[in-house]
């Protein structure tokens, strides 16, 4: 896929640090992707990983410490002139974790839906901006009505449509999905995920997709990196991935996804994974490719270990 599509976000050697009076905390460090035009990528890992942060760094919310992030060939971290930042925030949506913190409970739903409409001048007449929200809200599965309403008369599910379609109606070429689903009840979250891939197949999107559960990003991603203390530490195609788990942390995260059949889970031996050891100077590790697309962050004598246990 990556060979025949266009490579529309580098990630290169990110790191983000957040600073809490003389003390510093380095949230993210050496991060490496792209992102090809119309697929799903993934970033994967437990809560406090640095997988949130890194789709804030791409939408400037989290300044950046070292590295570069473009955008269609195009430096979008740091300081930007006017022009440029407009452009970003025109081609890059986001769409929140929480669905009710996101919304504006003062505003009804035409209003926040028609935002960035009105900051982008995207219409000649309020007509036809009422139009766009409308149009906006039918495709997320709600009604016309729903317009003239208030966040608090909605459910969760009903809430995140709201914010995809608040994303949607700026027509971004880029969505950031932070754990979308993670605030929904179980019967609502393959609604949303749904949505997303029809929005995908009927514009070409590109989604950035954030989660901590590798059993959702399975069914909606292209491609998945699995993030661990701020460490991208595996990456590679979904089916390659869930074929040859090789990390130990990747290993942990697919030993704790629930099996449907009680026996098998009954049975299930949970992995846990302390941590990396630290790094020798004579073979400190590095990103390294195991196989064509699969990326791994190995020494050379983990690469040995991880090279013999790969299914061809």
């Amino acid at each position: 896929m990556a060979e025949n599509k266009e490579k529309i976000l580098e990630v290169k050697n990110l790191e983000v640090t957040f600073k809490n009076g003389k003390k510093e905390f380095v949230a993210v460090q050496d991060a490496n992707f792209d992102l090809y035009e119309g697929e799903t990528f993934s970033l994967v890992g437990e809560s406090g990983s640095g997988k949130t942060t890194i789709g804030r760094a791409i939408l400037r919310i989290n300044p950046t410490s070292k590295g570069e992030i473009l955008y269609k060939g195009k430096k979008i971290n740091g300081k930007l002139d006017k022009e440029t930042d407009r452009w970003v925030i025109r081609n890059i949506q986001m769409v929140f974790q929480d669905p009710a913190a996101s919304l504006n409970e003062r505003a009804t739903i035409d209003y926040i839906v028609s935002e960035g409409l009105s900051n982008f001048h995207m219409y000649h007449s309020d007509a036809e901006r009422h139009q766009k929200v409308v149009d906006a809200l039918k495709s997320v599965g709600l009604l016309e009505e729903h317009a003239s309403r208030y966040p608090h008369e909605f459910s969760g599910g009903q809430r995140q449509r709201i914010g995809i379609a608040r994303a949607m109606v700026m027509e971004p070429k880029l969505l950031i999905a932070d754990e979308p689903i993670s605030a929904l009840d179980v019967s609502i979250r393959a609604q949303v995920l749904n949505l997303l891939k029809k929005f995908q197949r009927e514009t070409g999107l590109t989604i950035l997709f954030i989660a901590h559960d590798l059993s959702v990003v399975r069914y909606i991603s292209d491609r998945i990196a699995v993030i661990h203390k701020g460490r991208i530490v595996e990456m590679a195609s979904t089916q390659e991935l869930f074929k040859n788990p090789l990390h130990p942390y990747t290993q942990s995260l697919l030993s704790a996804v629930p099996m449907p059949d009680p026996q098998i889970e009954k049975n299930k031996k949970l992995l846990i994974y302390s941590g990396m050891e630290e790094d020798s100077k004579t073979d400190p590790r590095s990103w390294q490719e195991v196989l064509p697309g699969h990326y791994i962050y190995a020494n050379e004598s983990e690469m040995v270990e991880y090279r013999n246990k790969v299914t061809l």
